[in-house]
């Protein structure tokens, strides 16, 4: 098995769970460099981390250090043009979300990944705990029959001076509010559990928080197989949880978490008169690793030792953000949105306000 060169760009918060998440993959990374304009900060993450390779610019990064692998830890509006400047040098992405604050800046990447023959992918960790990977193979069979309701709740609290940093909750930072850069997590697992969504009807409001964004949005969403959702992104809620809950016709599903889980946080409860097929179908599965970013790292060098696509690559990681998109162009037209409809010319697909629509909304309604 290969041992990856691996590079963070961004030395802030983030970073560091990327750097200790990096130190659990048996061996399978060498952390060969960093990158960032801030020097002093720079220095002290090398340190403490270990790290040879310090660098205040991309291109240097790419140039000496040579990484097979980079790490995108940087604000939100970096992420793209970031990416786009390490695949066209052959190197390999996994960005943090969200990847891009529009569609059309995501649908960049294609020629980028074609010039330099790497690969991008987006950190979307919570697909990658067994319990979701048990609960993906089930849904749908014959122990768990077919998927019918669903939840899936980000319920996070953010005070006001968590905004004091001049980026954050503005669309031209981070594309949008909790949509965007919260509950994107939640709903990106909710789409890998129940496959491609068909139509989306949603509602977003600046509630309380010092923003130029929503503070909090609510969608109905309608899967492909039938399914129907609710989604809720919330930055105003005390007791923080993030939940999914989907009800099959023979189980019901439910993970309760906040910022990873374990296979404990996932409950199974059967339907009357199915609960040995639903109980053996469930103990069977391996239960044994939870979410985390190690395990997205283990599942991509896997991948790239097998020649195979990243998980959570470009297309799939596209359908996340086009339901984002969705979901703000339905908040601020007032109809629903379906899967496909936002393309070139489209006002949602250059931006998740919509060419103001979305902050001409806000202003009418907010009650901040």
């Amino acid at each position: 098995m290969k041992t990856y060169r691996v590079a963070i760009v961004g030395t802030g918060g983030i970073a560091a769970f990327h750097a200790s998440n990096l130190a659990q993959t048996d061996n399978r990374a060498e952390l060969v460099g960093a990158c960032d304009v801030d020097d002093a900060r720079l220095q002290a993450f090398a340190d403490q981390h270990g790290i040879p390779g310090r660098y205040q610019s991309l291109a240097e990064l790419l140039a000496e250090a040579k990484p097979d692998i980079v790490h995108l830890c940087t604000p939100p509006m970096l992420h793209i043009d970031q990416a786009i400047e390490c695949l066209e040098a052959g190197a390999h992405v996994l960005s943090e979300k969200p990847p891009a604050l529009s569609l059309a800046d995501f649908d960049r990447l294609s020629s980028a990944e074609s010039k330099g023959g790497a690969q991008f992918s987006c950190v979307f960790q919570h697909r990658f705990g067994d319990a979701s990977t048990a609960a993906r193979s089930l849904i749908g069979g014959g122990d768990f029959g077919r998927p019918l309701v669903a939840r899936c709740d980000t319920l996070w609290y953010r005070p006001d001076e968590y905004f004091d940093l001049p980026w954050r909750g503005t669309w031209e930072a981070e594309g949008g509010g909790p949509t965007m850069g919260h509950g994107i997590h939640q709903f990106d697992l909710l789409l890998h559990l129940l496959g491609p969504w068909e139509e989306v009807t949603a509602i977003a409001s600046r509630q309380a928080r010092p923003t130029s964004t929503e503070d909090l949005s609510a969608a109905l969403l309608q899967f492909e197989n039938g399914a129907a959702a609710t989604i809720i992104n919330s930055l105003l809620s005390p007791r923080e949880t993030s939940d999914i809950r989907i009800d099959c016709e023979f189980a019901t599903i439910e993970l309760s978490h906040l910022y990873g889980y374990n296979s404990n946080d996932w409950a199974i409860t059967p339907a009357p008169g199915h609960e040995e097929q639903v109980s053996g179908a469930w103990s069977s599965q391996p239960l044994e690793r939870g979410s985390g970013h190690s395990a997205q790292f283990l599942a991509m060098y896997e991948a790239l030792d097998a020649g195979l696509p990243l998980p959570a690559g470009a297309d799939s990681a596209r359908q996340t953000l086009e339901l984002a998109a969705a979901i703000y162009a339905s908040a601020f037209t007032g109809r629903p949105v379906r899967r496909g409809e936002i393309v070139p010319g489209h006002p949602f697909y250059g931006g998740m306000d919509g060419e103001g629509r979305g902050t001409r909304a806000l202003a009418s309604t907010s009650r901040s």
